[in-house]
């Protein structure tokens, strides 16, 4: 029996949640600062300025 078929007959596939990472140990990204769908190119710039300054705060921290 094919894949294809077992999933048809034998109830679906499992799909795995990916790992998530704790909030305070990883990297701001752009996408954290982004608000809005509209995606502007102002909101895009105010966006890379907030990332910035999270990028600074994080360096003076070590």
């Amino acid at each position: 029996m094919n894949d294809i078929e077992r999933i048809i007959t034998g109830g679906g596939m499992v799909f795995k949640k990916k790992a998530e990472e704790p909030k305070g140990n990883r990297k701001p990204k752009m996408s954290d600062f982004l608000r809005g769908t509209h995606g502007s190119g102002a909101a895009k710039m105010r966006a890379g300025f907030k990332l910035k300054k999270a990028l600074r705060n994080t360096q003076k921290k070590k």
